[in-house]
């Protein structure tokens, strides 16, 4: 599958609208975007952007139905569903990348004095926005100089000219580790990034698939090879049918005021007070295919496509990582998409011993995905469904005492771009809670649930069109 694939599975599922009115790139179109995205709407392709010939695709992952499009899987399934799926097909064994001479990313070359990333119809998206962002839906691909392993990122990039991108890589991410042993060895890094491609490639490029190459989870998710070409600028692999490849280099002691950037949380950082400076792509060359598709996605309060994306590669990754820890019992795993897709995971277990569901909530968040962000963790029963979010606040009603079954953790790494952190304190570390709410295992006599007579509820199932009630 690649990008034009999926935009057509979408439209054929009446997932997708085509916007044929004029509309223009500054504002207007991320507006349209979001407006849509909060009623629960279609995915959009812009086919008329102001000043430009070629089209911008917005909301590819905004209901979990495209999700499962994306994947190849039901489109019924719930992103607890998809994640499960994604679990067990990546943690055996991984289908290797193919290497093929060309494909359709290479249709065009822009090279040198031509390159000019204002040739794309690259959205502004708010109005304190530091400029426009080219790379919103987009990642990066580098390689570890040391152990010879590519690393696909997701960074945001601001369009800082026509021929440079400030590139917004954190402190402590697998690229800012890969950065400074560039810097070390006194080299530029090179680099490549790409907008529009299979699907499963973005969604791979957020997750923290330790060990792994992202092209090879997704060759496994797939059942086939990933197809990519390698760079003879860069020696880099991209993907073969991707939209748009800018090719370059980042120079480690190249830092350039990028954002501010309303971001995934619904707020602006401190960026907003004073503009930091960021590692800087200077792009060498532009690969792109014949009318190519800019892939965006909006960004601002939750839900947007950003944060059913982040619930999904979140969900993914921690039921991941405890299946690898082997705790048993776990049912279902869900990472909130109203908690931005990252801060709140929810766990149901089986218990099978006392101090099973504490041995779960601290395993959360000891794991590579829940060290990093997640703040707050739910654990509940079997009885319920992780994403069972009434059930799960009935569970906190009833069977959570918050004197016993709270624990409060006061260091944890996080997320910079967490709101909520002091900004005149460290932005890097955040207190975390742990709230139980499943019946204590060793309890003998236990809560008796009200529940419905099987036989006379089969019956009813029987009668139910006799009974006249829609």
């Amino acid at each position: 599958m690649d990008l034009r694939d999926f935009i057509a599975r979408c439209e054929a599922a009446g997932e997708l609208k085509r916007v044929k009115a004029e509309v223009d790139w500054n504002l207007e179109l991320s507006h349209v975007a979001k407006l849509v995205e909060e009623k629960g709407g279609p995915a959009l392709l812009f086919e008329n952007i102001k000043d430009y010939n070629s089209p911008v695709f917005t909301g590819a992952f905004g209901t979990s139905r495209r999700l499962a499009i994306a994947l190849g899987m039901p489109e019924d399934y719930s992103i607890c569903d998809l994640a499960r799926e994604w679990t067990k097909k990546t943690i055996s064994e991984l289908i290797p990348a193919q290497e093929v001479e060309d494909g359709p990313v290479t249709e065009n070359v822009v090279e040198g004095n031509d390159v000019d990333l204002t040739m794309f119809p690259v959205p502004k998206f708010y109005p304190l926005d530091g400029g426009r962002y080219i790379g919103t839906a987009v990642f990066l691909v580098v390689r570890d100089p040391e152990t010879g392993k590519i690393n696909l990122g997701t960074y945001r990039m601001q369009m800082l000219d026509e021929k440079h991108c400030g590139v917004q890589i954190l402190p402590g991410k697998r690229g800012d580790r890969i950065l400074k042993k560039y810097k070390k060895m006194g080299k530029k890094m090179p680099a490549a990034a790409v907008i529009g491609c299979d699907p499963l490639l973005f969604l791979a490029g957020t997750l923290m698939q330790a060990g792994a190459s992202e092209y090879d989870v997704v060759g496994s998710v797939r059942g086939e090879p990933a197809e990519i070409i390698v760079s003879d600028l860069t020696g880099l692999p991209i993907p073969a049918s991707a939209e748009i490849v800018l090719e370059g280099e980042i120079d480690p002691d190249d830092l350039r005021p990028e954002g501010p950037f309303g971001e995934y949380t619904g707020y602006y950082t401190d960026e907003l007070y004073q503009v930091k400076k960021k590692p800087c792509l200077a792009v060498k060359r532009i690969l792109h295919r014949n009318n190519p598709i800019l892939w965006a996605t909006s960004v601002g309060r939750p839900v947007t496509d950003v944060h059913m994306l982040l619930s999904f590669t979140r969900t993914a990754a921690l039921w991941s990582d405890l299946e690898r820890m082997r705790i048993p019992g776990i049912q279902s795993v869900y990472v909130l998409p109203e908690s931005a897709g990252r801060f709140w995971a929810i766990v149901s277990v089986k218990q099978m011993y006392p101090g099973h569901s504490a041995q779960v909530g601290n395993a959360v968040i000891a794991t590579t995905t829940g060290s990093y962000g997640i703040k707050g963790v739910i654990v509940v029963d079997d009885d319920i469904a992780a994403d069972d979010i009434p059930r799960v606040f009935w569970a906190l009603a009833v069977r959570y005492n918050p004197l016993r079954d709270t624990e409060i953790i006061k260091r944890g790494r996080s997320t910079p771009l967490d709101p909520s952190l002091d900004p005149d304190s460290n932005k890097l570390i955040t207190s975390r809670i742990i709230m139980d709410a499943t019946i204590p295992y060793e309890w003998e006599k236990k809560p008796v649930e009200i529940k419905f007579d099987e036989a006379t509820l089969a019956k009813v199932r029987e009668r139910w069109k006799e009974y006249g009630i829609d």
